[in-house]
């Protein structure tokens, strides 16, 4: 298995040669528009689909992207990862987040511990905990049942599991599967505490404290905010704690904590929602058996993956689609667009997910890159969205390759009929007309009503929004940056960008500065 730098590949000038080969407002006009909407789909698991019909390729450009997946030994390099390689090189780790899901290969042994075993070793300590909680086994202080689950963390340990649970809050009211209320603490400014503690009953809340290391600046602080509160109203903190943290931490078998169910190295945060991290709030918050079907439609996915062929193996190709837009159509943004309001926070877990694994510039082997690597990404559900930044995408200077995600069905059951179409519907029609406006755009004498069109989008569509079906949702864009890592040859798995801010940012408090870190220090109030 070979690791080379993307333009070394034969395919990278192929595809130089293809590049703005296709006229999207041509091939998505009229009766052969229909028919390519219906050829240029792929399965997904859960009954989606990923419909790719509006994004700039042909059977040409698709043949030629099978030549890059097979130069680039994108399902061997697959492979290798979930049998336990070490393929996070900064770090010299494995990668294991499938493996929290299901086993796709071999046994995965480090250490002398079969890490499938401990993931579901741990997911099992994880659902116990949640049914001697919902069970009244494990209680409050005044003898009463916890209400609210609490997650303190932050990155990875927050912007996951928040996007999950509220994607699945309406759908587990309306199936009386909604256990506990959870709500979500993360960010260091004392205002995110202090609204979530001021919003719940204290004395029924139950607190989730995150962090693989146990020393976690952010988290730690809000954590003795929490505790401090907690004395001030007259309660116990170790009646209120509970720890998922790797089994090294000051957290693990501590008695100031009612559990500690254990993570490792082998998963990074932006990809930790299968692991504990994941498990112990969704748990809680839904029951064990619905954060079991999360994981099952994530699995599934994740087989899918596997495929050789691109146009069954809907998360490679729409990797592949998007290193032909990135880097022979320089598009350096993508925007994600959920029609469903269930998936409010999803960009915003997507956005860490790809910026945090693909923003590099460097190859694997610290050598610099001298093509472009991961995009830009953002987002907002529609139709908010269609309010707000679509202008651009439709006149605007910059094209943005869109992501749109969609439903059939809502999650509650619950409709009515206005002018003659339900509001489903009208949210439906909304997704339907803006990836035919994009791509066709509109002509008009009046150059401010001019839409240009060309501009290319795919969509993921599903029945509904289940466990299951976000669970394999959330595979596929799991899937998806790791094999444009694999092409850009970068290491989607470490952060080091994220270090130097934490380093100086620790100078400042130990008062440790010169120059303009201390006049910025002067300015924002901290001495």
């Amino acid at each position: 298995m070979q690791w080379l730098n993307f333009d070394k590949l034969e395919a990278y000038k192929k595809l130089e040669g293809l590049a703005g080969r296709v006229d999207l407002k041509t091939v998505m006009a009229g009766e052969e528009g229909a028919k390519r909407v219906a050829a240029y789909q792929a399965p997904m698991a859960e009954n989606m689909v990923f419909s790719y019909a509006a994004r700039p390729v042909d059977d040409t450009l698709l043949d030629t992207l099978q030549i890059l997946a097979d130069e680039a030994q994108l399902t061997e390099k697959y492979a290798a990862l979930y049998n336990g390689e070490v393929i996070n090189t900064g770090e010299k780790r494995q990668v294991l987040h499938q493996l929290c899901r299901g086993q796709l290969g071999d046994d995965v042994i480090v250490d002398g511990v079969n890490k499938r075993a401990f993931y579901v070793e741990q997911q099992k300590k994880a659902a116990a905990f949640a049914e001697k909680v919902h069970s009244g086994e494990i209680v409050c202080e005044d003898g009463g049942k916890f209400t609210t689950a609490v997650q303190i963390g932050i990155g990875g340990s927050d912007l996951g599991p928040r996007a999950l649970y509220l994607a699945l809050e309406n759908w587990a009211k309306v199936n009386g599967t909604l256990k506990m209320q959870a709500r979500f603490i993360s960010n260091v400014d004392p205002d995110d505490a202090t609204s979530v503690l001021s919003d719940i009953d204290l004395a029924h809340a139950l607190f989730i404290v995150v962090s693989k290391s146990g020393t976690t600046l952010e988290t730690l602080t809000n954590e003795m905010f929490v505790k401090e509160a907690l004395v001030k109203a007259g309660l116990d903190p170790k009646r209120h704690m509970a720890a998922v943290t790797s089994e090294t931490s000051p957290l693990a078998g501590n008695p100031d904590y009612l559990e500690a169910v254990y993570m490792d190295d082998y998963i990074g945060g932006r990809y930790s929602s299968s692991s504990a991290v994941g498990a112990v709030i969704l748990s809680l918050a839904f029951g064990p058996e619905v954060y079991a079907e999360i994981l099952d439609g994530a699995a599934a996915e994740d087989a899918l993956a596997k495929n050789t062929d691109i146009r069954q193996n809907p998360d490679m190709l729409d990797a592949l689609i998007g290193v032909y837009e990135r880097n022979f159509l320089g598009y350096a943004m993508t925007a994600v667009l959920p029609y469903s309001q269930a998936l409010i926070r999803f960009p915003a877990h997507l956005q860490q997910l790809d910026m945090e694994s693909n923003g590099k510039s460097v190859n694997r082997f610290g050598e610099p890159v001298s093509y472009q690597t991961g995009p830009i990404l953002f987002g907002e559900p529609g139709t908010n969205g269609q309010h707000s930044f679509y202008q651009l995408l439709h006149q605007g200077t910059t094209i943005v390759p869109i992501q749109f995600v969609g439903f059939k069905k809502n999650q509650m059951d619950n409709d009515v009929v206005i002018e003659n179409s339900t509001s489903q519907q009208k949210l439906s029609a909304n997704v339907a007309a803006q990836i035919m406006a994009f791509a066709c755009g509109k002509d008009a004498e009046d150059p401010n009503k001019y839409f240009a069109g060309g501009r290319g989008s795919s969509i993921i569509v599903g029945d509904k929004l289940t466990p299951g079906a976000l669970g394999a949702l959330l595979a596929h864009f799991e899937n998806k940056v790791m094999f444009q890592g694999f092409v850009w040859n970068v290491n989607s798995f470490d952060q080091e960008g994220v270090q130097l801010g934490k380093v100086l940012a620790k100078r400042v408090l130990a008062k440790d500065t010169d120059g303009a870190l201390t006049a910025y220090s002067e300015l924002l109030g901290i001495f």
